[in-house]
């Protein structure tokens, strides 16, 4: 069987996937992908992969996430990076995959943390909340491999990406 592919010939799996990425039947209603290979500026990637958390598509807004750090600037690769593997080991965590998850939990939250860390503004001057998102991400990999509390719900268990206000 010949694979899909995309308008370049890259192998691209064209069949419709669900909110946590996973893939459907072909001929299935799925969630619209996100588009790759988007620029956007900082606070529109954080507003879309927000919109997508809320709405339980971490897998989505993983995407959102990869992107920036793709297009951005390389000194914030750590930070987005770190977002995308928050993203990633929710969506794994929401699958039912405790160990997965919280070994992508982990990694991110370490990630963000070590990026804000070295000093850079860019978290801070977008209104990020590294220390909040570490936080609950550990939190969220110790209940997975806990069990007792079941897989997380992607939306009801998302994150808040940006600071509280005053």
């Amino acid at each position: 069987m010949d694979r899909d592919r995309d308008q370049e010939g890259r192998a691209r799996s064209a069949r419709p996937r669900d909110g946590l990425g996973r893939p459907l039947p072909y001929g299935a209603a799925g969630v619209a992908r996100q588009p790759e290979g988007v620029a956007r500026e900082p606070a529109e990637t954080v507003r879309e992969a927000q919109r997508l958390l809320d709405a339980g598509m971490p897998f989505h807004a993983h995407e959102v996430f990869e992107d920036a750090w793709k297009s951005g600037p390389g000194a914030e690769r750590d930070l987005w990076q770190g977002l995308a593997q928050l993203a990633v080991g929710l969506t794994h965590a929401a699958r039912g995959n405790a160990a997965g998850g919280a070994r992508l939990l982990r990694r991110g939250a370490g990630r963000i943390e070590e990026y804000a860390a070295r000093g850079p503004e860019a978290a801070e001057a977008y209104g990020i909340d590294c220390a909040g998102l570490a936080g609950w991400a550990r939190g969220l990999a110790g209940r997975v491999e806990a069990g007792g509390a079941g897989v997380p719900d992607a939306a009801a268990d998302a994150p808040r990406l940006l600071r509280a206000g005053p």
